[in-house]
């Protein structure tokens, strides 16, 4: 009998996968025709300058995290365990929440001054809609891996911290007379800078808070779903037997020595039984099956 938790565990490193990939293919359009527009009468950081814009860096960014996932992903749908440390998924945590500042300062702030056709048509359709919308949906429903602590809201706000240092220091201690950046979205000629401090930090805080709660939400409820259905499979069946035939299954269709333990299954098909079996005598009849003379 096949395990029905593998099945789910291959859908959901499916759908991570996609996710992951169609963010990172948007990311490079995006950065790709803002390299190669070299003027751009509405925009002058383009070409090669655009990698001053916090628009660009985020969303390379939140490519690059993508990215760092996919092995994983791969991985995964091999094996039939996938499964992303948490430092992915927490380095995944920071780049969304930049490039949800993004998307939400130029709904409700760049849109309204210079227009909505201009802000979100062309490569900036991609880096200030497309994109962040993307990320933010494959972070929240399709990386269900780790729970972000609260602790994790803090540290999702290195880059637009890091970001508000440089961009203070080349517009205004600089200046763009001496060779700094112009205020190109006016956070510092427009309003005071005090002003958009007290707007822009706090905001980004509160998409990090979000974020972390439309996450955990969507993780929780993938929790709850494997549960019932390794409640259902494992419930009064002979978990040795199982976990043994798992082990099996997985050296005939992987055709590999190489072992791979999936320890969280085995320890929620434990949970889920009523069995007093411990995790570790779970993992030894998994890898006694696995090297058992075919």
């Amino acid at each position: 009998m096949k395990n029905p938790a593998i099945r789910s565990n291959r859908i959901q490193c499916l759908f991570a996968l996609i996710s992951a990939v169609i963010v990172a293919v948007c990311v490079c359009v995006g950065v790709t025709m803002n390299l190669v527009t070299i003027l751009d009468e509405n925009f002058d950081h383009m070409g090669i300058r655009t990698f001053c814009m916090f628009t660009v860096d985020s969303n390379i960014l939140a490519g690059l995290t993508m990215l760092i996932a996919v092995p994983y992903t791969v991985d995964g749908l091999r094996t039939g365990y996938y499964h992303l440390p948490d430092w992915v998924v927490v380095l995944m945590y920071l780049a969304v929440n930049a490039v949800s500042l993004t998307f939400l300062v130029s709904l409700c702030i760049l849109a309204p001054v210079k227009g909505f056709v201009l802000i979100f048509t062309g490569s900036r359709f991609f880096l200030h809609a497309v994109c962040p919308i993307l990320s933010i949906v494959a972070f929240c429903c399709f990386i269900n891996s780790h729970l972000i602590r609260l602790p994790e809201a803090g540290i999702a706000m290195i880059p637009v911290a890091l970001y508000t240092v440089v961009y203070l220091v080349m517009v205004v201690a600089i200046g763009e007379a001496n060779g700094g950046w112009n205020d190109f979205y006016g956070f510092a000629t427009r309003v005071p800078v005090w002003v958009s401090l007290i707007v822009i930090l706090p905001l980004s805080f509160g998409i990090a808070i979000l974020l972390r709660l439309g996450h955990d939400r969507c993780c929780q409820r993938r929790r709850k779903l494997d549960a019932e259905l390794y409640r259902s499979f494992c419930e009064g069946a002979d978990l040795r037997e199982l976990i043994g035939n798992m082990a099996r299954s997985r050296k005939q269709e992987i055709r590999t020595k190489s072992i791979v333990i999936p320890t969280q299954v085995i320890e929620l098909m434990i949970k889920n039984s009523g069995s007093t079996m411990s995790a570790a005598e779970g993992i030894r009849i998994y890898l006694d099956a696995f090297l058992e003379e075919a």
